[in-house]
């Protein structure tokens, strides 16, 4: 078995979701070395790109190396977690020790809102802004290879984004004034996530029901997103 340690993410490598199916990983493999091959393709030729698809199918081709893999990332996924809720807890004791008076309680709550309100609130927007461009760049030719990469570098960027607003979320717990108001944030971030997934699906399978409903779970997250700004 390949040594995953210097692989960020298989699945990210070869553009699929962890609940791939065996032949959805195969056909992305195939597409991918076919992109990225000097011999089919100048243009886009990347002989490191293609080491790293080779690593990664030699792993997620494999249904025993796939499970193992599975369960590292799932190991390394409940450490992660520990590691959030031991910060939560921190952040629980500090926001106790800090309510003690008016005074302090509102030092915390404008903490909240510069260090946890404010970043989430930027990060959604820029994810939220520009689904609507991407979706009509892609509209000129669905199958275009070039114009699906383009889309799934979007994809990955807004995934990027989506993971720094939820790290950031979850830092500090919200003051008890703001709790709708991280209600709020929390369902879009929730939305913006369903999202994400739903319109990942579509460069594997080219079905224009995943935008439609990657679309309309982004329209909910920006209602959602724009309704906790009025809430201030």
């Amino acid at each position: 078995m390949v040594d995953s340690k210097h692989v960020s993410n298989h699945y990210e490598t070869l553009k699929v979701n962890a609940n791939a199916t065996q032949a959805e990983i195969k056909q992305s493999y195939r597409r991918l070395v076919k992109l990225f091959h000097p011999d089919s393709n100048q243009q886009t030729a990347d002989k490191e790109e293609i080491i790293r698809i080779n690593a990664a199918y030699e792993v997620l081709g494999d249904t025993q190396n796939r499970l193992d893999y599975d369960q590292q990332l799932q190991e390394e996924s409940q450490k992660l977690n520990s590691s959030y809720q031991q910060r939560a807890a921190s952040a629980q004791k500090h926001y106790q020790a800090t309510r003690q008076t008016g005074r302090e309680a509102d030092e915390y709550l404008e903490e909240w809102l510069r260090l946890v309100y404010q970043p989430v609130i930027e990060l959604l927007d820029n994810i939220l802004s520009s689904l609507e461009e991407q979706i009509e760049q892609l509209a000129a030719d669905p199958f275009d290879d070039q114009l699906i990469e383009q889309f799934e570098k979007y994809l990955n960027a807004c995934g990027e984004d989506l993971k720094k607003a939820q790290l950031t979320f979850q830092s500090l717990p919200n003051p008890p004034s703001l709790a709708k108001t991280a209600a709020y944030l929390y369902h879009s971030l929730s939305q913006v996530a369903d999202g994400v997934e739903e319109l990942g699906y579509f460069p594997l399978s080219y079905d224009e029901r995943y935008l439609h409903t990657g679309q309309e779970l982004f329209r909910i997250a920006a209602r959602l997103h724009h309704e906790v700004q009025n809430l201030r």
